[in-house]
């Protein structure tokens, strides 16, 4: 009896991390296949971001949820929105839909942490049969370097960065403040959706709110103070360009685990 096929997959979530991974580990391991797990609910920059990177692996980029997205778990979850202690959207529409992706199947997962990433761990399948390999943290490679691979292969930053400094639903709980302000500038169309989620818990009573303390509308009423005081918009003037710009800022919190899968 011959050993079972081990399955190598890198996912891909739009981000910065994971597309540099997979373009470093392109020759390296040609039978990678990649995933993409799409909420439904994706900046179109993501999606762009995903096209090209499909282009650049030249392999298809399997889609994760196909047949459902935010909108089917939300009513599932009596349309409760997902918070920071509630994370039913990571579960939901990256981590099951993963392991059911994975199946049975022995297999290795390629996660983009970087070596300068150490205090975080990212997400670590309980199943046997799934491992995880970390290449940047076992290479040594840093943030600098992801830059440049993005640079060198001529791929470069996806869109949104010059607004937001990472991946995930346009209506992340995790974004700053002046993310929001971004939203609403670049994709009000956007914004509007997500304004009128918060606006149907308001309307049943509720106090859910995806910014801490205030409501959208109260965080667009003072949106030129907000933008006084980004430090995203004072990296950018400073930067010479976008990858400078992104070298130059600080990362998320490090306690910020749980959604490393939606924005690496």
């Amino acid at each position: 009896m011959t050993d079972k096929k081990v399955r190598h997959l890198l996912g891909l979530s739009g981000g910065k991390d994971s597309a540099a991974l997979a373009i470093y580990l392109r020759d390296k391991v040609p039978e990678m296949e990649y995933f993409f797990a799409d909420t439904g609910a994706e900046l179109p920059e993501t999606l762009e971001f995903i096209d090209i990177m499909a282009d650049y692996l030249g392999k298809e980029i399997y889609r994760l949820n196909a047949y459902r997205g935010f909108e089917h778990y939300l009513k599932l979850h009596d349309n409760y929105l997902p918070t920071a202690r509630s994370r039913w959207c990571t579960l939901n529409l990256k981590l099951f839909p993963f392991e059911k992706f994975v199946g049975n199947d022995e297999a290795i997962t390629y996660v983009a942490i970087r070596a300068d990433e150490a205090q975080r761990e990212g997400y670590i399948s309980k199943k046997p049969n799934i491992r995880a390999r970390y290449p940047f943290k076992d290479d040594g490679l840093v943030k600098e370097d992801i830059l440049r691979i993005l640079e060198e292969a001529g791929i470069g930053l996806p869109q949104y960065y010059k607004w937001r400094s990472r991946s995930g639903c346009y209506f992340c709980f995790f974004q700053r403040k002046e993310e929001w302000i971004g939203l609403y500038e670049n994709h009000p169309d956007l914004f509007e959706k997500a304004r009128a989620y918060e606006q149907f818990h308001r309307d049943q009573g509720r106090n859910h709110t995806w910014t801490p303390s205030e409501t959208l509308d109260d965080l667009i009423a003072r949106a030129s103070e907000i933008k006084q005081k980004s430090e995203l918009r004072i990296t950018r003037k400073k930067a010479k360009n976008l990858m400078e710009a992104v070298l130059m800022e600080e990362e998320d919190d490090p306690e910020d685990q749980a959604c490393l899968i939606c924005s690496l």
